[in-house]
This record gives C-alpha cells, sequence and structure tokens, in this order.
C-alpha cells in the first residue's frame, strides 16, 4: 500500500475486501472507510470547485468533506462508515 495513511501497527482482525473504482483494496475488520482508502491512495475525492485532491478533513463526522459515492448508489460518510466487505467505491479515479 503506498496512500496517505499507513499502519503504525499491525491491525488484527479477518481481511475485507473491497474496491475503489474498480480495483481490489483490502482492509481490516473494524476499520472505517476513509483510513481504508487512505491506506491504499493520497485522495479520497476530487474537490467540487476545483482541480484539488481532498482527503478529508477533521476525520471525525463533524466538517461534511468525506462523503463518498459508493456503486450501489448511496453516499456514505467515509469517517464513520466501517467497510464492508464487497463494498465497492466510486472516487471518478483520484488519490492513485
Amino acid at each position: 500500500m503506498s496512500g496517505l495513511f499507513q499502519r503504525l501497527a499491525p491491525r488484527l482482525g479477518a481481511a475485507i475486501p473491497f474496491t475503489i473504482d474498480g480495483m481490489p483494496a483490502e482492509a481490516r475488520a473494524g476499520d472505517l472507510l476513509l483510513g481504508a482508502i487512505l491506506l491504499h491512495r493520497r485522495a479520497l475525492r476530487r474537490f467540487e470547485f476545483g482541480p484539488g485532491e481532498r482527503a478529508g478533513y477533521c476525520l471525525m463526522g463533524a466538517c461534511q468533506d468525506c462523503w463518498i459515492g459508493l456503486a450501489d448508489g448511496r453516499r456514505v460518510r467515509a469517517c464513520t462508515t466501517l467497510v464492508e466487505p464487497g463494498m465497492a467505491v466510486v472516487t471518478g479515479g483520484v488519490g492513485g
């Protein structure tokens, strides 16, 4: 993994497969979506009002910056949503 975040200690728990823009990724049981994505990428999504990328702001559910789309049509807050097996995240190809 070569994302913005790095695990400082191994996390025990089952591996949870999911995808980010169709690319396979893996999280651990209990991981929040924001952390799992940022373990694999440098950004969460594109900024709506310019060319920049966003990686979340407050990281605790207060700022509204981490809303992300899923392939099933749901929009979720990445910082408060647990990764589920088979979850398909759609970012539009940012942060690779």
